[in-house]
Order: structure tokens, then sequence, then C-alpha cells
């Protein structure tokens, strides 16, 4: 048994300085990334109180309310545009029943009812870039024209929403 001891012993003294002797190489490893500009969109309706044309005042207005929902990289100074819609004439936005029968309405950037919302966004959004990626709600108030004679029934349409960036 002391055999085995010495021996173990001498061979850890002999081996020592082969270890010592290792030399080490190295280099370096460069590393990459990039990040995408990217925005998503989403939208909630745009749902209009009823809209009487026999009321007493014919000129009264319905409102309305929606919103859009944009995420983007963080930077990133986009325009919301929504379109003129499927059952618009021309540059006029209107609401169809399907029996050619439409209510003209419109949508606008602010709860005053001044800012058209345009086709290509008209700088919403642009004047400040997203401080990160959390999304961001925008309220699209909407409002049909007072004194329309349309008969009863459900009217609607489909606008494209878009994100620019």
């Amino acid at each position: 048994m002391r055999r085995t001891v010495v021996f173990s012993t001498i061979l850890g003294i002999a081996i020592a300085p082969l270890a010592l002797a290792a030399a080490d190489s190295t280099a370096s490893l460069t590393v990459n990334a990039t990040v995408s500009n990217n925005c998503t969109i989403t939208t909630s309706a745009l749902t209009f109180s009823a809209y009487d044309p026999i009321v007493a005042n014919a000129t009264a207005n319905s409102d309305g309310t929606g919103r859009v929902t944009v995420a983007c990289t963080k930077g990133a100074a986009p325009a919301i545009g929504l379109g003129t819609g499927s059952s618009a004439s021309g540059t006029t936005r209107r609401l169809s029943d399907g029996a050619g029968n439409f209510l003209v309405y419109d949508m606008y950037q602010d709860s005053g009812r001044s800012v058209s919302w345009s086709t290509s966004g008209g700088g919403l959004m642009t004047a400040a870039a997203a401080t990160s990626k959390a999304a961001r709600d925008f309220t699209v108030y909407g409002r049909i024209a007072g004194n329309q004679d349309v008969p009863a029934g459900s009217y609607g349409d489909t606008v494209v929403a878009t994100v620019n960036f």
C-alpha cells in the first residue's frame, strides 16, 4: 500500500511540468444582428349611434368611435391611413344597405371632428416616433351627417386601415 502512495506522488510531480508547458491561442468572434423596422395594425369597429332621419332637428348628426391599434419597432415614425371604404363614391365615404341606399359618413382624427382621417394618415403618429414596441391606441371618430333621407335598414362599409413605415 505504501508503494502505491509513493508512486502516485512521484507520478504527479513528474507530470506537473508538462501541464505548465501547455499554450493557449485566442481569436475574436464577431457577432452581428439586424433589427428590422416593423409595424402591426389592428382595428376595433367604428359603431354609430342609431340614425333617425325623422328627428325634430333633421340636421342632427350621428356620432361614433372606433379604434386603430399600432405597434412598431422603437424609433419608427409611421403614418396611419384609413381607406375610403368599399362603398365610396370617389373620395366620399358611404355606408351601404346593399340595396343601393347609402349614408354618407366621415372619419376624423380628433374628438371635435374637424380633421378628416385621410388615406395616407396625414401625419398622425409621424410627429412622435414610437418610444417602445408597446402598442398605441388611436381613436377613430366617426360622423354620419344629418339630414339624409334613407330607408330603414342595416348599413355597413369595410375600410382598409394601413400603417406606412
